[in-house]
């Protein structure tokens, strides 16, 4: 009896040890995950409500994944770019010439899954009201016709500033590219169909939401979507647990084309050219 009474002190001794073990040992993590609302308010470059041009039709895509670059906390809204606290910075290469997005690195993640988990010791404490995020990256499902048939596709969007891509693939469909693409490339396959296509959207009219333009602009051919935290984000570097951030984009029409058949469908076979693959605003939340 005294044996068993020895054996379940030591049992319970030795599981209290590695409890405060670990305890001792977790640090409290920034969490960045994403979001992607249809309902969402759909913004233009201003950070204004906008609606979709005329002569032109969009749809509200069905995303599987996304990839950011960059990611930055800004204390007020005279904050330039870079001067804030950046949290993250994608791996870049100059394999193609230019500097660029390396797509080979880039953290693809699906809605709800985490994209970033970075130890809060490494932040910068401060009192932050924005939040900057530069996006790499889309792949979604949007629906097409074609000779009066509608169809289901994937296409893959290239948002970024400037990437290198070595080859990408959409299901079982790769296209080999090899080579610097700038922001508005992106690359079509109809699911279950032997079809595949890509294109280039034109220079500059991939919407970039960012209301604090007039006081804290961004470069032209950027990605950087700009939102407001409903109340300031504090980081005291005191933090005991885990912050997740929650950065919920608008898909509300973000996927727009030009018509050449007055149907609100995309019809590619007739001539309808892509024009916009920009998201439509950004509203980042947290939970401490």
């Amino acid at each position: 009896m005294k044996k068993l009474v020895l054996i379940a002190l030591v049992l319970i001794v030795t599981v209290s040890f590695f409890s405060c073990s670990k305890d001792e040992t977790e640090e409290p993590m920034l969490i960045v995950k994403f979001q992607f609302d249809k309902n969402q308010v759909r913004l233009n470059n201003l950070g204004q409500p906008s609606t979709v041009a005329v002569g032109n039709a969009a749809q509200s895509p069905d995303f599987n994944s996304i990839s950011a670059h960059y990611l930055e906390f800004a204390p007020s809204a005279t904050t330039q770019l870079g001067q804030g606290e950046v949290v993250y910075h994608a791996p870049e290469t100059t394999l193609g010439g230019s500097t660029a997005i390396d797509f080979s690195k880039a953290i693809i993640s699906e809605e709800g899954e985490t994209f970033l988990k970075i130890p809060l010791s490494q932040i910068q404490s401060g009192n932050y009201e924005w939040l900057r995020v530069s996006l790499a990256y889309q792949n979604y499902e949007i629906k097409v016709r074609s000779q009066g048939v509608d169809y289901t596709g994937t296409l893959a969007s290239f948002v970024g500033y400037n990437t290198y891509i070595g080859e990408h693939s959409i299901k079982n469909t790769t296209f080999p590219v090899n080579a610097n693409k700038l922001q508005g490339y992106w690359a079509f396959a109809l699911n279950n169909q032997p079809y595949s296509t890509s294109g280039q959207a034109p220079a500059g009219a991939t919407t970039v939401p960012n209301p604090i333009a007039s006081t804290s602009p961004i470069p032209a051919g950027s990605c950087v979507v700009t939102g407001k935290f409903p109340t300031n984000l504090v980081i005291t570097g005191n933090e005991t647990r885990n912050i997740t951030i929650t950065l919920s984009l608008s898909i509300n029409n973000s996927f727009e084309w030009h018509e050449v058949i007055q149907d609100g469908k995309y019809e590619p076979s007739e001539g309808e050219n892509v024009v916009d693959m920009g998201l439509r605003g950004l509203i980042p939340t947290y939970v401490k």
